[in-house]
């Protein structure tokens, strides 16, 4: 085997199930003659290191080996930390590069334009010192966009898809998903005493900026409504089936999920806040919206609960553990064939290698049409034999 020096970060928002990736390639990369070094911090690794500088080295690159990753899979987040950093358009240089000379890039997003630097020169500079063979990225859509441009520049890439979301192209499947389910799943369970002690409705506002998938999975295991961002429901239908909902349920309460991206007709989710790397700017909650325009129409109490960073903490479940030791092992038989450009995936329910998605494609959206009731606002139950686990198709 050709690739001797194999390099490995995340990036984006942490998911329970990173650290079983890193592990089981760092295990891996051992019993086969491997070198795995980790890149702390994301693409930031790579754009802010400076190499020649034993803090700065230690600050960004991490060897890896059997005794520092031993127990790392038994917890949440990410051993190498994360970040938001997109070196194709970074907004102002790092220190380490400042006085060089880059190209600039001009682009325009939701009427705002932006001039920006494309630091790949400086990226592939410091891949070629740390001497690396391969680089495992492992990361959300926006992450593997630029492992996407790395690998067309010429240097060997292999992706690990996650996201809470479920969102990444080429994939029926990302790490981080299952877990957030279960967390979502619980957390409403548990919090059905309180909202039918006080006899309210209770808004559950839940991960899901242009895809619906956490909100509309959550919806199936528990029995109730959701709103998701493919499809803008009407306000008073909503409202209307919410509250006969109450009246129906002899504990007189009633329950919905929204993605944060959800709207409805008439209504935008508000942004605040600096748009990020990736040209993200933070949404406001729009169940709290909901809420009160709830209140307005009805006079109705409600609870809201913002389950968000709630379902991206903590520790894997079986399915996310047993996923990502997978992709990982996938990515490592990958690299053994000389084989790049590629995302380690799940394709009609098996694990299969993909071309890494095109970011021009951007998020896999829900398919309305056969997943989501657009007459009573809940999940689809009907008609699924023959589909595969997740019920879903890349």
């Amino acid at each position: 085997m050709a690739a001797k020096r194999i390099g490995i970060l995340t990036g984006g928002g942490d998911v329970p199930g990173l650290n079983s990736v890193i592990k089981t390639v760092v295990y891996r990369g051992s019993e086969i003659g491997c070198e795995v070094i980790g890149i702390r911090r994301g693409w930031e690794g790579l754009t802010h290191v400076n190499l020649q500088d034993p803090a700065s080295r230690t600050r960004y690159v991490l060897p890896l080996n059997r005794e520092n990753t031993r127990t790392i899979d038994r917890t949440g987040g990410t051993y190498l930390h994360s970040s938001r950093t997109n070196p194709s358009k970074m907004k102002k240089l790092p220190p380490v590069l400042e006085g060089q000379d880059f190209p600039k890039v001009t682009f325009t997003k939701k009427g705002a334009t932006t001039q920006v630097f494309d630091v790949t020169k400086a990226v592939l500079k410091n891949i070629e010192t740390l001497n690396l063979d391969y680089l495992i990225a492992i990361g959300g859509d926006d992450t593997l966009s630029y492992a996407a441009e790395l690998d067309r520049q010429g240097f060997r890439v292999i992706a690990v898809p996650k996201t809470m979301d479920n969102d990444v192209q080429n994939t029926e499947y990302c790490i981080g998903f299952s877990t957030a389910i279960t967390r979502a799943m619980d957390a409403i369970e548990r919090q059905r005493t309180t909202v039918g002690s006080h006899e309210r409705i209770g808004l559950f506002r839940v991960f899901g900026r242009d895809a619906g998938y956490t909100a509309l999975y959550t919806a199936y295991v528990t029995s109730v409504r959701c709103c998701i961002p493919e499809y803008k429901v009407e306000l008073p239908k909503l409202i209307d089936l919410l509250v006969t909902d109450k009246k129906n349920n002899p504990s007189n309460y009633s329950l919905a999920i929204l993605s944060e991206g959800a709207e409805w007709q008439g209504y935008t989710v508000k942004e605040y806040g600096e748009a990020d790397a990736f040209g993200h700017r933070k949404k406001m909650s729009v169940a709290e919206d909901l809420s009160n325009e709830i209140k307005t129409a009805t006079g109705e109490e409600t609870i809201v609960s913002d389950l968000t960073y709630d379902l991206r903490s903590g520790s894997a479940d079986f399915v996310d553990r047993m996923v990502a030791s997978t992709f990982a092992g996938m990515a490592m038989d990958a690299i053994q064939e000389g084989k790049h450009g590629l995302m380690t995936a799940i394709n009609n329910g098996s694990y299969a290698m993909v071309g890494i998605p095109d970011p021009k494609l951007g998020p896999r959206h829900v398919d309305v049409a056969s997943m989501y009731n657009t007459e009573r606002y809940r999940p689809v139950y009907d008609h699924k034999l023959g589909l595969p686990i997740f019920l879903t198709r890349a």
